[in-house]
């Protein structure tokens, strides 16, 4: 990282957040709401996603939203603070990687971050960041290990730290993917636009053996894509959970959106 970025650059990179799934296997517990606005004690999952990036000095968010996204935009259209949140919303359901190009328009750096909005890797994304600039990276991913990993794509990795394989919940791998990604703007001409994609199905593999990295970590990551999963989050976070200051005084909404 250049000194200019470690001044400022890395707080002006745009996080995209990925906020667009139905959430089918949640309505059980959750049935009003897109899954990342469940509940952990009185408040959205998705605030504790968002407090983590910004303790971590990123000031830009995209909320790459679908299913009731306007829920999303009025409650975080509600909130005044010295971050900018952007909504991209989707006119149909267009997957993970879909909804990524919904968005280029909103992206202000190159290259960008993507967060998965139902769940959460505590990592020091300064770190992250860094480690996909010194790689020279197209795309890097966060990565962890976990002994049951069927219903999480597994990823192999070679002693270099790069991909090698990339297999969406085979539970074959030696690592799973956590749900953080950093790309170069130029990953996105390979993303047809107003078509539906997967980003863990139709880009990741496609980038294997080229200049696609892991970045490898020991810390765990807590999702909320099932019912028991998401009460194991609510023990888990038996006390509100603060990423740095109360989200209340973090955010403003950037009032123009990009519905596609």
């Amino acid at each position: 990282m250049t000194e200019t970025e470690g001044q400022n650059g890395f707080g002006a990179v745009s996080v995209l957040i990925l906020v667009g799934g139905q959430g089918s296997r949640l309505r059980g517990e959750v049935a009003d709401r897109p899954k990342p606005m469940a509940e952990i004690n009185g408040r959205p999952f998705l605030d504790m996603v968002v407090e983590h990036a910004f303790r971590c000095d990123l000031r830009h968010f995209v909320l790459c939203a679908g299913y009731r996204g306007d829920m999303i935009g009025n409650y975080y259209g509600a909130i005044d603070g010295p971050s900018r949140i952007s909504l991209s919303q989707e006119g149909r359901p267009l997957g993970t990687a879909g909804a990524v190009k919904n968005a280029e328009d909103l992206i202000e750096s190159d290259p960008f971050i993507v967060m998965n909005g139902d769940s959460l890797c505590p990592v020091d994304l300064r770190e992250f960041y860094r480690f996909h600039k010194e790689k020279g990276a197209s795309a890097s991913m966060v990565v962890t290990r976990m002994e049951q990993g069927g219903d999480y794509g597994t990823i192999r990795v070679n002693e270099a730290g790069r991909v090698e394989g990339y297999e969406e919940k085979t539970g074959q791998g030696t690592y799973v993917n956590a749900g953080i990604y950093c790309m170069a703007k130029e990953i996105l001409s390979t993303i047809p636009a107003g078509t539906a994609c997967s980003l863990e199905r139709d880009v990741f593999p496609a980038l294997v053996f080229r200049r696609f990295y892991a970045f490898v970590t020991s810390v765990s990551f807590v999702d909320i894509g099932t019912p028991d999963r998401y009460r194991e989050a609510k023990r888990r976070f038996t006390r509100p959970v603060r990423w740095g200051k109360p989200s209340l005084t973090m955010f403003s909404v950037r009032k123009n959106q990009r519905v596609g």
